[in-house]
């Protein structure tokens, strides 16, 4: 019906359908898909919102993209971790005018903010940092030097750096480990919600420019502000942060870290996602057409699981979130397209979530090539050797030992541990020396004493990656909750206050997640069978960190594959699978594992398993991202041909 009146629609304009598909067949495709609105899935208007950037340092080339392909009403862009929030405190110790991401500033907002204004897309974005209202003052200078007038909004308030002191005082303590806030606290901030970004576009920003809000706010915040919600439809609000969480990471759900790279075209030209969102709160996931990477049901299951624990309790400022019986659909005949609804909502915490860093001594890191016959024996060796003599220099300087140290030989499989197919190593990798000490003195030391193993231990030590290596900060996070009445959020326009938020009041329930029970998978003799698959054949995986915590998100290519998967993939057997990267010796506490049957798929958190997370880590891998690629190896057996499954 909906693809009948359309074509009749434009049938009245017949001379200009034709020019457009014979000029532009890629925007033709692309009007015609918008007015179908994919098989009449989304009701009434919409609203196409596109983001450019999943972190600090994201290419250059998705804003462009999106502005000039993507038909979209705003433009959202995601900068900011831990890590990053931690710098960037770093920097505006030294630079009081420091403090935001140059990056939107001068690769985003300055090349292109005549298309912007001209196309009308507003722009939000967390780019502000600890210093939001640098950022601002930033962009007004750009506008200024383009001739442009934009309204440029800042939201303020979560930055409680001014407030440590009585936080240390009050004896505030960490979320997760019970330790209390330490005094060398360099930053200290909250995750905002959605509210004021809605608010500061009801008062007609044209820009808003947050410092520390909750990721999936970028989305919820326009979509709050077109369709007007109110503060207690969680349903809506869940959907939206979906979105939001889909999207936020940039190209990973487009094709990027996929499973099946090998099947994802053209990541030069990456496309870079977009929701197409509905008054209900039901969303396609998209990108620009022409583009390259790809939108399936794989590549949305794989980001739905990214960074998070229980799917049917994902807590958030606005929303604690249901994901658990979220469902897909590629949209038939139209490519690149999925269309995503059920997901559940309830209220959220009378808390927000505050991040905080403090330092905690420094660290060093060396990579050395090695190569030859043995090169692990060679590369592990000289590794202990150089500690052993940085330990005899340090005695004899009356200076402490490493606090920490951490050893790798790359290209041996050494983060396999048992599980390594090359125990002997190979004829080359690369040495991975890194420590922690809490006197910078000690660790200039051993930088200077790097270099003459080349010369002095094994042979075919061939260079020290970047030379000498340098000596770095540590920064780790401290996490905490705090009540939401007692923060001041500011919104501000082209520099003047216009108001204060205030966040609506929402009833907190005492028992936050009501958790469906899940029936625990048995397979009869009947269905068992004399094949055995690696978890590659039979799922997807995507790893990633949250602290010192790593989740692995498993999606069965095939409903059928679930309990199969459910049947092998234990907590146990994950833990077994995993022991030589965790830090706990309590069985019970190495893995949890959530249900996700919407999609089809399990969440495991491997706790305390990436030596402490982000800066703090001495690893290769401090975010866990390569452990979902670990777990593809794993074995399955006594199982049926995969062709009977389907079947």
């Amino acid at each position: 019906m909906a693809t009948s009146y359309v074509w009749n629609s434009f049938n009245r304009f017949s001379n200009l359908k034709k020019n457009i598909i014979k000029c532009q067949p890629i925007l033709w495709n692309h009007i015609l898909q918008r007015h179908i609105s994919y098989g009449g899935r989304l009701q009434g208007d919409t609203v196409r919102i596109g983001c450019a950037s999943g972190f600090w340092g994201d290419t250059m080339t998705s804003t462009p993209q999106l502005l000039h392909k993507g038909k979209i009403d705003y433009l959202v862009l995601d900068y900011l971790s831990e890590i990053t929030m931690s710098l960037l405190a770093a920097m505006k110790r030294k630079d009081n005018a420091a403090g935001y991401t140059p990056d939107f500033v001068q690769t985003v907002i300055s090349p292109h903010i005549k298309i912007i204004q001209k196309k009308g897309v507003k722009v939000i974005a967390n780019a502000g940092g600890v210093n939001p209202t640098a950022c601002a003052l930033a962009l007004k200078a750009i506008c200024e030097q383009a001739n442009v007038h934009l309204n440029i909004a800042v939201v303020s308030g979560d930055d409680l750096m001014d407030q440590a002191a009585d936080l240390l005082n009050s004896g505030v303590t960490e979320m997760y480990s019970g330790i209390t806030m330490p005094k060398t606290v360099t930053s200290i901030n909250a995750y905002f919600g959605a509210g004021p970004i809605a608010r500061a576009l009801d008062l007609g920003a044209d820009i808003v420019v947050t410092g520390r809000c909750v990721d999936s706010a970028l989305v919820l915040g326009p979509l709050l502000h077109k369709f007007k919600w109110s503060f207690d439809d969680f349903e809506r609000f869940s959907q939206a942060s979906l979105a939001g969480h889909l999207i936020e990471c940039g190209a990973q759900v487009t094709g990027g870290i996929f499973t099946d790279w090998h099947t994802v075209p053209d990541w030069s030209n990456i496309g870079f996602p977009i929701v197409e969102c509905a008054a209900d709160g039901s969303f396609v996931v998209t990108k620009p057409p022409g583009t390259g990477g790809l939108v399936s049901k794989g590549t949305v299951s794989e980001q739905l699981l990214y960074e998070i624990g229980d799917p049917a309790c994902y807590e958030l400022p606005d929303v604690n979130a249901d994901f658990s019986q979220v469902t897909l659909e590629e949209v038939k005949g139209v490519q690149d397209a999925v269309f995503v609804t059920g997901a559940k909502g309830m209220p959220p915490s009378s808390k927000y979530k505050v991040s905080a860093t403090y330092a905690d001594g420094y660290r060093l890191t060396a990579v050395c090539f090695v190569r030859g016959p043995r090169s692990k024996l060679k590369a592990i060796r000289t590794a202990e050797e150089i500690i052993k003599r940085c330990r005899t220099i340090f005695t004899s300087l009356g200076l402490a030992d490493f606090t920490k140290v951490n050893i790798e030989a790359i290209g041996s499989e050494n983060n396999y541990g048992p599980l390594s197919a090359l125990p002997q190593g190979t004829r080359e990798c690369a040495l991975w020396l890194a420590v922690h000490h809490q006197d910078q003195k000690a660790l200039n030391i051993m930088a200077r004493e790097i270099a003459p193993a080349g010369t002095g231990m094994a042979p075919g030590l061939t260079a020290i990656v970047g030379g000498r290596p340098k000596v770095s900060p540590v920064l780790k996070l401290f996490s905490f909750l705090h009540d939401k009445d007692t923060f001041k959020i500011d919104i501000s326009m082209n520099g003047e206050h216009l108001e204060t938020y205030t966040p609506a009041k929402t009833v907190s329930q005492s028992n936050k997640c009501s958790r469906p029970a899940q029936l625990i998978a048995s397979i009869s003799n009947a269905c068992k069978g004399s094949h055995s698959y690696r978890l590659e054949d039979l799922a997807y995986t995507r790893s990633g960190d949250k602290g010192n915590n790593c989740n692995i998100g498993v999606v069965a290519r095939h409903p059928a594959y679930l309990p199969y998967l459910k049947a092998a993939l234990t907590e146990q057997s994950l833990a077994q699978y995993f022991s030589h990267l965790m830090e706990d010796t309590d069985w019970a506490k190495k893995v949890t594992r959530y249900d996700c049957p919407g999609i089809h798929a399990l969440n495991f958190v491997l706790h305390n398993s990436l030596g402490g997370g982000g800066i703090a880590s001495l690893r290769s891998d401090p975010q866990g991202k390569a452990y979902g690629q670990m777990l593809l190896d794993f074995q399955l057996h006594n199982m049926p041909s995969l062709e009977d499954l389907r079947t």
